[in-house]
């Protein structure tokens, strides 16, 4: 499991799922556009601080950033 990999996709899934842009959820978590950029190209690794403020502004639990998709079969 590549967890920047899996962080960045569920970071990306539940924002889109919200239906707002990378610089309307960077101002609601209070980040910059380009580090939630960064997160959801796999190029930045995070803090716990960070992780709960962007699972707070997305309204889940942290743990469900973490959760691997599974591929069907």
């Amino acid at each position: 499991m590549d967890i920047i990999k899996v962080f960045g996709d569920n970071l990306k899934k539940y924002r889109t799922a919200m239906g707002i842009s990378q610089e309307a959820f960077a101002e609601k978590c209070g980040m910059h556009r380009t580090y939630i950029s960064a997160i959801e190209c796999y190029r930045r690794s995070i803090s716990l601080e960070n992780i709960q403020r962007i699972a707070d502004a997305l309204g889940i639990e942290t743990y469900e950033l973490f959760l691997e998709e599974k591929a069907d079969d």
